[in-house]
């Protein structure tokens, strides 16, 4: 098991096996109860809509509705919260997902992206589709990454903690479709799991980190819980030349990017070189 020193979380080498091997990795204990705490007074004010979110960056990922009251929201959803609350910028979970990216995926990785998403309870709706995240992005030569997923409330089975498809990443992209009738309706995109697959939930605690890269099959269930919250922060790093080429090509993983980038990415070109 991996420790945290410092701004640096110490992965070891059975979790850096099991990233390589099956496309994802449980570390535990990651951050702090301090860290989390002041994690939580952000994210609250996010959920609250104190923080100004602009167009579709805050959203539904299930139905797409955005600039509506997110209260109701079946899974709320905010896109770069850092570039909406930049006093976010460099944060702990920011550092040390730093660290952690460079020793599961090389030298040179950057953040690329930071997301929030929050299941209230009660919704068994609150399913996220089955899908692999280089699906929602376009071709890159250098395809490194490692997606840090933070678990703000503890992540169960019964409030719909994430699920993984073991080994997906070494398959090609799988073909995915929108899930509403356009990408401009709703940003989602969904493939299907095939009769063989034998997915793995992978519940952990408040304060716990999983890693996946780009390719590894994933979703999430509803949330049954009746009381429990089922909130996560995600950092995403990749190579620095790789998010200098998705800019330098429009694609900054805001959903507000223009539609004809979005229509371009690997999960609808499959078909193409899959």
């Amino acid at each position: 098991m991996g420790a945290r020193i410092g701004d640096r979380y110490e992965v070891s080498s059975a979790e850096r096996e099991r990233f390589e091997l099956d496309g994802y990795v449980h570390l535990p204990g990651v951050l702090t109860e301090a860290e989390l705490a002041e994690i939580d007074r952000v994210y609250d004010a996010f959920v609250r809509g104190d923080i100004a979110v602009e167009g579709r960056d805050l959203n539904d990922m299930v139905t797409g509705d955005f600039g509506t009251d997110p209260s109701g929201y079946v899974i709320f959803n905010v896109m770069l919260p850092r570039r909406y609350h930049p006093a976010w910028q460099g944060n702990v979970f920011e550092r040390v997902g730093h660290s952690i990216a460079e020793q599961l995926c090389g030298e040179g990785m950057a953040l690329d992206f930071d997301q929030l998403l929050a299941k209230q309870p009660g919704r068994d709706d609150a399913v996220f589709a089955w899908h692999q995240d280089q699906a929602y992005w376009i071709h890159t030569d250098d395809r490194r990454t490692a997606t840090c997923w933070l678990a703000v409330d503890d992540s169960t089975l019964d409030n719909g903690c994430m699920q993984f498809l073991p080994g997906s990443h070494a398959e090609p992209v799988r073909p995915h479709r929108p899930a509403g009738e356009s990408r401009e309706e709703r940003h989602t995109l969904v493939t299907d799991l095939r009769p063989d697959d034998r997915p793995v939930p992978v519940p952990i605690r408040r304060g716990d980190i999983t890693v996946h890269n780009e390719g590894v099959l994933h979703g999430s269930g509803g949330n049954r819980s009746s009381s429990s919250w089922r909130r996560a922060y995600i950092a995403a790093f990749r190579s620095v030349d790789t998010v200098r080429r998705e800019r330098e090509l429009g694609f900054t993983h805001s959903h507000n990017d223009d539609q004809d980038v979005l229509a371009g990415v690997d999960g609808l070109l499959a078909n193409d070189y899959g």
